[in-house]
């Protein structure tokens, strides 16, 4: 055989080989974490923490060092992710808003396409706040509605030893709230490996929001740190932990290659820490500006990103169904228009220059454009609208307004920012459902004013996560009577 011959015989069986690997439908696992910050990484060189687990993935994988929430808090995120639309089209407009049944959501899409299904740890998009609860059979808005075959979720973040609730089971558990959720992930991923049956698995951990509690080991090397911050980096050590379990045991089971694992955080970091949790990025939770919206992203996948890299390509949680809907090969359909995301598939093999569609948010009245290198927020100011401009190329930290700087650009992005809001007000009136209108949805309360959960206050109000607010709620009510 001559050495062309050769040559072409071995570029055919490598591209018929790689064909045949991605033909099989990966399977998907999501995670993502509750309030950690751009910077709380160690391959992002925080001086306090360290995420050898994390870090590993990231070295194996496609990490983003410019990724964004789908918003600034944690809510609208989640319904970005599962939506792939700018979070107020969808309903939910802040944290602990119910998530519309008018959506399309990407938990149907992918068990419409024979994935098993299944969502572990924090849900958030049923219309009730305060500290995680239980989520009732009854409730109209629970993950299985959402296309979740089986589910063991609370309302909110948890913390350790949570009380959850196994499609709508209430049941009790012991540890770090991290680990539960991916041993219990873990048992999932095994039946349905075992079934031969593709998986989609959603892990929403709790950590690090608040309250922090840590096992006292995972604080030890933060003994010179304030004690709220000991609590908050230990919970991130069990975290990162977990992160190593999880892969390990897609190892063990043999799905490891074909198995794409998509790491991110819910929105930026929180404030009134030291170290800072947004590696020198201005703002925090809540904010427009990037240590609001910029959070840590990597994705793991050995048969689609065969050579790990570092990416500076804008992209975020909108991106994740228009992306995962090419990777499993899903119906356009199965996603409800407009879409604010892009397909990140081509970049999983190259760079692939400049993004085409700008990242867009808006929350709270706020309005926020990222095209590229640039970036430019609209917020209210009494009666008027203040904008700033920032090139985020050469200046990161948002520290120089370049908006009078730049009047064409500015000009040109301001147009956009309308554009965005007169396209999701349409959307928040209902203009995107067939219907034309939006459907009844449950109000956003505290989930100790549904009568349902009333039965519970007797034995719940001895548990440290609820006690002080039950506390206070059953005061105000029997001043009231």
């Amino acid at each position: 055989m001559t050495a062309m011959l050769k040559g072409l015989f071995t570029a055919l069986t490598l591209t018929v080989s790689v064909t045949g690997v991605l033909a099989a439908k990966p399977n998907v696992i999501l995670v993502m974490a509750d309030d950690q910050g751009w910077g709380q990484t160690g391959y992002q060189n925080h001086p306090a923490l360290k995420t050898p687990h994390l870090d590993a993935m990231a070295a194996n994988g496609l990490r983003f060092d410019r990724f964004y929430a789908g918003g600034p808090v944690c809510s609208p995120t989640r319904a970005t992710v599962l939506t792939g639309r700018t979070h107020d089209r969808t309903g939910v407009f802040d944290h602990g808003y119910a998530l519309r049944l008018q959506e399309k959501t990407l938990g149907q899409a992918m068990k419409n396409a024979g994935y098993a299904t299944g969502h572990f740890g924090k849900w958030h998009l049923n219309g009730l706040r305060g500290p995680g609860a239980p989520i009732f059979k009854k409730d109209t808005h629970h993950p299985g509605v959402f296309g979740f075959d089986e589910w063991l979720s609370v309302t909110n973040f948890f913390d350790r030893n949570p009380i959850m609730s196994r499609n709508g089971k209430i049941e009790e558990h012991d540890g770090d709230s991290s680990e539960i959720i991916v041993d219990e992930a873990l048992k999932f991923i095994q039946s349905k490996t075992a079934a031969q049956q593709p998986f989609f698995t959603v892990i929403w951990y709790g950590t690090p929001h608040d309250p922090w509690v840590a096992d006292d080991a995972d604080k030890k090397a933060f003994t010179l740190l304030s004690e709220k911050a000991q609590e908050h980096y230990g919970e991130l050590v069990a975290m990162d932990r977990s992160i190593g379990t999880l892969r390990q045991g897609l190892r063990k089971l043999g799905i490891a290659k074909n198995t794409l694992v998509w790491f991110c955080s819910d929105n930026g970091g929180l404030p009134r820490f030291d170290p800072p949790t947004t590696g020198g990025l201005r703002g925090f939770k809540g904010s427009m500006y990037e240590g609001g919206l910029r959070v840590p992203a990597v994705i793991e996948w050995p048969a689609g990103i065969p050579a790990s890299r570092i990416t500076r390509y804008p992209a975020g949680a909108v991106d994740m169904f228009p992306t995962l809907a090419e990777v499993a090969g899903l119906k356009k359909n199965t996603m409800l228009k407009p879409q604010d995301g892009q397909s990140l598939v081509k970049l999983f093999s190259k760079e692939i220059g400049q993004r085409k569609k700008p990242l867009t948010f808006r929350s709270r009245g706020r309005l926020a454009v990222i095209d590229n290198d640039h970036k430019m927020i609209a917020q209210p100011d009494g009666n008027k609208t203040q904008y700033e401009l920032y090139n985020l190329k050469h200046d990161q930290a948002e520290q120089t307004n370049l908006v009078e700087k730049e009047p064409k650009l500015a000009k040109r992005l301001r147009r956009k920012l309308n554009a965005l809001d007169t396209s999701v007000t349409a959307s928040v009136e209902g203009h995107d459902y067939p219907e034309k209108k939006v459907a009844t949805q449950p109000p956003r309360i505290f989930w100790w004013e549904s009568e349902a959960y009333r039965p519970y206050f007797s034995e719940w109000i001895k548990r440290p996560e609820y006690e002080s607010r039950l506390k206070r709620f059953l005061g105000q009510q029997g001043k009231k009577n």
